[in-house]
């Protein structure tokens, strides 16, 4: 019986539903006819062609690699979106140490951003938890911390009875060689550990979004990253550069066909640095402040700022472009973070901050997201780099290392703290991505239980690594929001 008065019930909701979507068609097919066919099409027409403009050719194959956007879309926001947010709130991957104090090295510091969304506020020492804090910088796990200790006191006893019989200008001379067998392997100018001005920053407390930072002072320094370091001459003006001299209706094409005339390794250094700068631009469009009345400010998506950015129609062709080398970049980080799994899945590391449990949590939830990233079909092969005559290659790879090492020195330029910040921390980032891609051989041999002499990573660039990853990651999904977004205005 009440089998029956089920399937009865549920049939007359079925045929109710039906004769409404009938009725509901029926009524919105009378009101339409009273509109003129002509000028119902053209509107809708002008509306997708308007609010789809920003989105209608980032499509299909990227350039460079074999890999559809489609593909990346689907796989970072419904696998590793979620899980790097959660990674990123845990205390190892939040608190990042930083000098933003260090002086331009380029031109004349312009002053820093008086705004107050410029500040950055840094975190007490008493707060941060103490296996972070206690040790050398580059300690992860809590045997790395005992180890090298003891082996720091021996060096120092060892150093300080050699050190008698040297003149200073020998120790001097050891210090450099020191300092540049460190630096062999790294594509970002490390900050002095020593400096007095070195601090904890809270990267939660201090999310990147606009500030209100723009202007001659912001564009000198995107200027110089790109007209000095991206292996371009003078004479090759790029498209939409507020600094270059006026060239009338230049679409950029002079550019791209000098950029295709490049060799791999060049074109993937512009496309990188490109990557980087749309990346940026999306996380200010994304956390725009839209109110500050009240006393309480309200940040969100601004289409409008987006559309400037990236809507081909206002950047004459250029923000599908832009788009596009976001992805690209992002199939960069991600083919490092497979390729550095076997770092950490090694007793040896286990992200020490001092609390077992959490520590234990948080490298459980890494090692998913590395085997997330193995499992992608379709990563970049960064074997097609640097393949040519060894000493070719070999010099083709300093100079791209050497490239993007001023890079992270321009980072110090920036006026504005908080931009400064995250600038310094997604440069630091990409540069350890591209130093693990460059060490598959050092990475094959590491040893299960102690530390390895060939390759090694700082805790600095461990956080620096994920959280660019995590920028990034986070770029993609808002461009899937603004996409929405541009929907509900249609």
């Amino acid at each position: 019986m009440i089998k029956i008065t089920i399937q009865t019930g549920g049939l007359i909701v079925l045929l109710w539903v039906l004769v409404g979507h009938f009725v509901l068609g029926w009524f919105n097919n009378n009101i339409n006819s009273k509109t003129p066919q002509s000028q119902r099409s053209g509107s809708a027409a002008a509306a997708d062609s308007e609010d789809q403009s920003c989105f209608c050719h980032l499509t299909g194959v990227l350039d460079d690699c074999f890999c559809d956007i489609e593909s990346i879309d689907v796989f970072n926001n419904f696998k590793i979106y979620p899980s790097i947010q959660k990674l990123l709130e845990r205390d190892y991957f939040r608190y990042y140490r930083v000098n933003l104090k260090r002086p331009c090295p380029f031109w004349p510091d312009d002053g820093h951003c008086a705004i107050k969304d410029c500040q950055v506020e840094p975190c007490p020492e008493s707060k941060i938890p103490v296996g972070i804090k206690a040790g050398n910088y580059n300690k992860y796990s809590q045997a790395a911390n005992s180890v090298s200790e003891i082996e720091e006191c021996e060096q120092v006893h060892e150093l300080g009875a050699i050190n008698n019989t040297l003149s200073n200008q020998s120790k001097q001379a050891f210090a450099d060689w020191a300092r540049h067998d460190d630096a062999q392997d790294h594509f970002c100018e490390l900050d002095d550990e020593t400096s007095p001005d070195f601090e904890y920053v809270d990267l939660l407390l201090n999310p990147e979004r606009y500030t209100g930072y723009k202007g001659p002072s912001a564009w000198r320094v995107w200027n110089s990253i790109y007209e000095e370091n991206c292996f371009k001459p003078r004479s090759v003006y790029r498209p939409l550069n507020p600094l270059a001299p006026s060239r009338g209706d230049d679409d950029g094409e002079g550019f791209y066909n000098w950029l295709e005339g490049l060799c791999l390794e060049k074109r993937v250094f512009y496309r990188l640095i490109s990557g980087l700068h749309s990346s940026i631009n999306i996380h200010l469009c994304a956390a725009y402040l839209l109110d500050e009345g009240w006393g309480r400010a309200v940040w969100g998506p601004n289409v409008r700022e987006f559309r400037t950015r990236f809507d081909p129609a206002e950047t004459k062709g250029e923000g599908t472009r832009r788009l596009k080398n976001l992805y690209f970049l992002y199939l960069i980080e991600l083919r490092a973070l497979s390729k550095v799994a076997p770092y950490f899945e090694r007793t040896i590391v286990n992200l020490y901050t001092g609390r077992a449990q959490e520590d234990a949590a948080t490298k459980e939830l890494l090692l998913r997201i590395f085997n997330a990233a193995k499992a992608f079909p379709m990563h970049f092969d960064e074997k097609s780099m640097f393949a040519g005559q060894k000493i070719e290659a070999k010099t083709l790879k300093e100079e791209f290392r050497l490239h993007f090492k001023n890079i992270s020195r321009i980072m110090d330029c920036v006026g504005c703290s908080k931009c400064r910040l995250w600038g310094k921390l997604q440069t630091q980032g990409l540069g350890t991505a591209l130093k693990i891609l460059f060490s598959e051989k050092e990475i094959k041999n590491l040893p299960e239980n102690s530390p390895s002499k060939g390759f090694q990573l700082t805790r600095q660039e461990i956080v620096a690594l994920l959280n660019a990853f995590g920028r990034l990651s986070t770029s993609i999904k808002e461009v899937h929001n603004f996409r929405t977004l541009l929907n509900d205005v249609r």
